[in-house]
């Protein structure tokens, strides 16, 4: 009969190459990353946001508060074609436009507002609000639209 020997180092090696192995398994088979999703009967991908607010009351009293779109930066290739789909949570309603173009419409709560959009040229163009373009009028209420 016949004894096998086995070292402390030999286990702790088999172990390690153990672990290394099912850690490069399971980050081979989940690597698949973000997937695009796009309409299929339009091929236009459709981005939702939401119209939100943030209120407090101040030590002294004042109540202060400020409105943003969420999110609030958008990656978009050039020449993609894409909908936004905001739907008005907070604020009765969000007239905006997105600077550089001819787009334009308004955000009523409640409802949602879809926006085909579609860039030539890179560069980043604002979705503004124009109840809330400023700090004053408790914004500024400007999301980012990154086209690369």
């Amino acid at each position: 009969m016949q004894f096998w020997t086995i070292r402390k180092n030999t286990i702790i090696f088999i172990l390690v190459a153990g672990l290394a192995l099912v850690s490069a398994a399971s980050w081979w088979l989940l690597k698949a990353g973000d997937t695009v999703v796009i309409n299929q009967q339009t091929g236009i991908r459709e981005i939702h946001m939401v119209t939100g607010e943030f209120a407090s009351t101040m030590k002294n009293g004042k109540k202060i508060e400020a409105y943003r779109w969420d999110p609030g930066t958008i990656f978009i290739e050039k020449g993609e074609k894409v909908r936004l789909v905001i739907y008005g949570v907070n604020g009765q309603e969000h007239p905006f436009r997105i600077e550089n173009t001819t787009i334009k419409g308004t955000v009523k709560k409640g409802e949602e507002t879809a926006v085909d959009v579609s860039f030539d040229k890179e560069g980043v163009y604002r979705l503004i609000c124009e109840v809330h373009p400023t700090k004053e009028q408790n914004g500024p209420m400007i999301a980012y639209l990154v086209v690369d």
